[in-house]
């Protein structure tokens, strides 16, 4: 049997990915951080899964759970997920974003050098990596440049699986552009959009403010970018993949289709900005070139922007009325 190890299980990609690969018949291990509240659901809802209290930051402790582990095949999700959260703490989100991945390549490489078979890993890494890019669409190629933290922090991982698949480990590094489901938390824009345009169409009225309406970014369906996780970290060759739609929308956009899905008409009318909730250092327009994934992992997204947006409209509305 297949045994894998996800960090970040109780995330919107690691609940995902946990589903898929349980159906699968794997036998699935979950590194949580100590007092997770999400890992009791879990644990209570999938007793099958062997969940891990383990501190993302705590290096003998990462290596400790690999050896202990043994897994197959690793999927590095957890770390920091908010580009705004780096800012307020930037090298937290360096030593939990960055630094953790690379404990965890030197784990997997030891632990394949002890074992004498291959151990798969995938490093989730970001589009923020390329930051201001000079081209576009991005592909695997494009320039390495970020402008945040976050995006720092990640192309330090990026980098050091590089490193790591120098030395003979499978580690691959799938760049993923933004990616949603309903299994957003709100901090993410786009689960606030969706929660705010369902709750102004319960209640007739309400205001929702927002930062740079003008950003554009590559949206997909979640599980389709999970996968693409799963195919890279199968594949033959471990290598970059750049995982996207190839089209972008802007946040208006985004709040357009949202309050459009509720029966809202005129959005403008219930939409304010505040300079405050604009980032410090924004990247450029972010859209992804995945011929790659296409032609060598056989990947394609299914889901549609439109389709993407209405099913989180939906899912927030069927929260309120359960509520009422």
């Amino acid at each position: 049997m297949t045994v894998a190890l996800v960090t970040g299980i109780t995330g919107q990609d690691g609940t995902f990915l946990r589903q898929r690969l349980l159906r699968e018949g794997v036998e699935v291990h979950g590194m949580v951080r100590p007092g997770d509240g999400l890992a009791r659901d879990l644990s209570s809802a999938h007793p099958e899964v062997v969940l891990h209290e383990v501190d993302l930051s705590d290096g003998p402790a990462l290596r400790g759970l690999i050896c202990e582990v043994d897994p197959d095949e690793v999927y590095h999700l957890a770390g920091v997920s908010s580009v705004g959260f780096s800012w307020q703490e930037p090298v937290l989100t360096g030593l939990l974003s960055g630094l953790a991945a690379a404990e965890i390549f030197a784990a997997a490489w030891q632990l394949q050098e002890q074992r004498g078979r291959a151990v798969r890993v995938v490093q989730a890494s970001s589009a923020e990596i390329f930051g201001q890019p000079r081209v576009s669409p991005q592909d695997e190629q494009t320039e390495i440049r970020p402008v945040s933290p976050y995006g720092a922090a990640k192309a330090y991982a990026h980098h050091m699986a590089h490193v790591y698949r120098g030395r003979g480990l499978h580690v691959a590094a799938c760049i993923l552009f933004n990616h949603e489901s309903p299994l957003r938390p709100p901090s993410f824009v786009t689960r606030k959009i969706t929660q705010a345009a369902a709750r102004i169409a319960r209640d007739g009225r309400g205001e929702l403010v927002l930062g740079n309406l003008d950003a554009r970014r590559d949206w997909g369906w979640a599980p389709d970018y999970v996968d693409a996780i799963v195919r890279a970290a199968r594949h033959v060759v471990a290598d970059d993949f750049v995982v996207a739609t190839g089209r972008t929308h802007s946040v208006e956009d985004f709040v357009a289709a949202a309050f459009s899905r509720a029966g809202i008409d005129d959005w403008s009318a219930h939409v304010s900005t505040d300079p405050a909730f604009v980032r410090p250092v924004d990247a450029t327009e972010q859209v992804g070139d995945a011929a790659k994934a296409h032609r060598e992992l056989g990947w394609s997204p299914t889901v549609d922007f439109r389709t993407m947006v209405a099913r989180m409209v939906d899912h927030d509305r069927q929260l309120l009325e359960g509520e009422a």
